[in-house]
């Protein structure tokens, strides 16, 4: 076992908590899975671990549905333990020996505790390090401290003589206001060298971590513990209702800071904004918005209420009208969306474009100043600037097995109620006559009419009325 000497940096790593399965949330999947604040509450845990101790140095224990755990969170770059079968929060330390024992410090945390932040996860490294403890407690002070453990502390001192389950505690004990909150200090060597003296003499048969506390205080190694200063912050998910609070908690969070760095949200209690989401100053955000995933938009924009967007990146001075949604598209600097548009995956809107009423596109580049304002399918077409798209216009880009693409130059005027049938070009300064169905390529310049020519026979209407009259 690698140790430090007085004069090196001690190893630090940190477990993270992440076998269950959430039975409380009455849910098939992994517990640490549920997203709140637009990702998954595991996410959220190891976003600030790796912001105390490289990602490397980050281990997450596994085990129900452990490949689709590993599989989520994958990219962040961390480590993973399997624990199989899930026997106790102890037992997943157990487990975790190999990977952990060549560290002299290792940090647990609580993979459905999403509101934990680093700077709390630093105060405890370095409690535990100055107290030279064998294992250190975060502990909060709660109002009502039912369904938790308590903390016996060996009077007003930072020592610890025991954790205390509530349905073990007594009436005294209950009254006590500090509980454990499952996040922890361990000295590596004090550890894994009394790890095996944890019992299964309980209800469950299981390791509990919480039992290192007394384990360690008779075997005369220093149990200390040190008070969060927000309680908030070692809340669980056990259930639907919980997982609903912090993610009330976690947005209405986002919001003030969004507004506290300039942006506007008019009654944030409405919006739903994700964590991750990213708003320059002097935007406005109206009611019922929401903007999801990785979403950036940049300064001086608008987004009108029941707008929906999701992994997109708007520019600066963007108008986004009521009821748009945008889902991983791009727009450009003073471009207008909406009201009522849809752009689908890979659309990528230019600068000063618009985009209006029930305009649906998908995988397009729109350049320029080109307008597409009424009724329009735009799917699978490059289209260049200044361009006029004329309401009803479909680009037919599926012939029921492969794609194609339509190429629209700079300067073209495509006619109310066209469809170009892919693949086809229209060239520069084209002119497409409306209701036209066009198969060709057009060149530069020129004007296609692609429709039959109109006839008109005279009392027909009325011959048609009088041959119906006589069969009655």
């Amino acid at each position: 076992m690698a140790k430090a000497t007085q004069n090196q940096t001690p190893r630090i790593a940190i477990a993270i908590m992440a076998a269950g399965k959430g039975t409380r949330l009455k849910s098939k999947h992994p517990k640490v899975l549920h997203e709140v604040g637009g990702k998954p509450l595991l996410a959220h845990v190891i976003a600030a671990a790796t912001k105390v101790v490289p990602a490397k140095d980050v281990y997450a224990i596994v085990g129900h549905e452990a490949e689709l755990v590993r599989k989520t969170v994958a990219g962040t770059g961390i480590g993973f333990v399997l624990q199989e079968p899930q026997r106790g929060t102890g037992h997943a330390l157990m487990v975790s020996g190999d990977a952990l024992s060549v560290y002299d410090v290792v940090i647990v945390l609580s993979g459905d505790a999403p509101l934990i932040t680093p700077e709390t996860i630093k105060r405890l490294r370095d409690f535990h390090l100055s107290r030279k403890a064998a294992m250190t407690l975060l502990t909060a002070q709660l109002t009502i401290p039912t369904g938790y453990g308590r903390v016996l502390r060996k009077g007003s001192s930072d020592d610890v003589k025991a954790i205390v389950e509530e349905k073990s505690a007594t009436t005294a004990q209950r009254k006590i206001h500090e509980i454990n909150s499952g996040f922890y200090a361990f000295d590596v060597n004090a550890l894994f060298g009394n790890i095996g003296k944890l019992s299964t003499a309980n209800p469950h048969a299981e390791y509990y971590l919480t039992d290192m506390a007394a384990v360690l205080s008779k075997g005369k190694a220093r149990v200390v513990a040190v008070k969060t200063g927000n309680p908030h912050e070692i809340l669980g998910s056990n259930t639907r209702g919980e997982l609903s609070q912090i993610d009330q908690h976690m947005r209405a969070a986002k919001c003030q800071k969004l507004m506290a760095e300039g942006v506007t949200i008019f009654y944030p209690q409405t919006c739903v904004v994700d964590n991750d989401v990213q708003v320059g100053a002097d935007t406005v955000i109206e009611p019922f918005v929401q903007i999801l995933g990785n979403t950036k938009i940049g300064s001086d924009s608008v987004v009108r209420s029941y707008s929906v967007i999701r992994d997109s990146d708007i520019g600066d001075g963007v108008t986004i009208r009521p009821g748009s949604i945008l889902d991983q598209a791009t727009v450009k600097s003073r471009a207008v969306i909406g009201p009522y548009s849809h752009l689908r995956p890979g659309s990528e809107i230019g600068e000063g474009a618009h985009v209006g009423n029930f305009v649906e596109t998908k995988k397009i580049k729109l350049g320029k100043g080109s307008k597409a304002n009424h009724l329009t399918y735009l799917g699978d077409a490059e289209i260049g600037e200044g361009v006029n798209i004329g309401a009803g216009t479909i680009t037919c880009n599926y012939d029921g097995k492969n794609k194609f693409k339509t190429v629209i130059e700079d300067g073209v005027f495509i006619g109310s109620d066209s469809t170009l049938v892919a693949p086809v070009t229209v060239g520069k300064g084209a002119y497409v006559a409306a209701a036209s169905c066009i198969t060709e390529d057009v060149a530069a310049d020129s004007l296609a009419v692609g429709r039959v020519r109109q006839t008109v026979k005279e009392g027909w209407a009325k011959r048609k009325r009088e041959l119906l009259a006589s069969k009655k």
